[in-house]
């Protein structure tokens, strides 16, 4: 009876501080791909990646045109200069491919207008993040998507649509063209607080990757993992506050408090 009596007391104790971490938290940070958006990332990279070399085939032989996507978007990830990445990846491609950079830059556009969508056969339906939203909302907080901003706006925005949601729904989207640092740089997170005038006690970032998504964590962001579609690359320690699939995510979500008036 007395150890039951402690464990009771230890329960509550601990459901008392959970409660008074959370007190402070007015905005939910979302990553897209794997977190709002349901998806298999294997799956995904592997048409995208296959789609896009054959519409360059033309300008270049994949062999060479798959080098040289990945070295540019390795620049912008490393990139640590106030600069967007737009411009980081477009300096990284002309370097490479001099006066043909229009050429390049129209043949992306063409390829995301016309040939992305077919990357949505990779997306599986999910009404518990939907209602998490849903709920998140009634309740006040303020939502934003923290997708790593590696895609030009074309590209997020189908994205977005894919998931079945509204963009006027989120306070901010991190876009290619606006956003200046990548994850899991810390000066992206840093961003998206000043871009929505938030301190990191105010905030959650909800994710499914260990590394890009729990780094926002050495920030004073709490952070919940979403293990649906777990990424661990390379293989660090997962340290989040919360953690669980998308229907605990939706219970999480139901059990947050109202966000008090300002």
């Amino acid at each position: 009876m007395y150890r039951a009596r402690k464990y009771q007391h230890r329960t509550d104790h601990l459901q008392r501080l959970r409660r008074i971490i959370l007190r402070n938290i007015n905005t939910i940070l979302f990553d897209l791909d794997g977190t709002l958006l349901s998806i298999d990332m294997k799956a995904f990279e592997d048409i995208y990646y296959s789609h896009l070399a054959k519409s360059f085939s033309t300008l270049m032989p994949p062999e060479k045109f798959m080098p040289l996507l990945s070295g540019a978007v390795k620049t912008m990830v490393q990139n640590t200069e106030e600069k967007t990445n737009e411009t980081v990846f477009l300096e990284a491609m002309v370097k490479e491919v001099g006066e043909n950079l229009p050429l390049f830059q129209a043949q992306f556009t063409h390829f995301y207008q016309t040939g992305f969508s077919r990357l949505k056969e990779a997306v599986h339906k999910n009404e518990a993040i939907h209602e998490a939203l849903a709920t998140l909302k009634d309740k006040g907080y303020t939502l934003a998507i923290a997708t790593n901003p590696l895609f030009p706006k074309e590209a997020i925005d189908q994205r977005i649509a894919w998931a079945g949601l509204k963009k006027e729904d989120f306070a901010h989207i991190s876009y290619f063209e606006e956003s200046h640092y990548c994850k899991p740089n810390l000066a992206y997170y840093k961003e998206i607080l000043t871009k929505l005038q938030k301190h990191p006690e105010e905030c959650m970032m909800v994710g499914n990757d260990a590394l890009e998504d729990l780094v926002s964590g050495q920030l004073g962001i709490k952070t919940y993992l979403i293990t649906d579609h777990l990424l661990n690359r390379y293989d660090v320690p997962i340290e989040a506050d919360a953690k669980g699939n998308y229907q605990d995510f939706l219970s999480f979500a139901k059990t947050l408090p109202p966000v008090a008036p300002q």
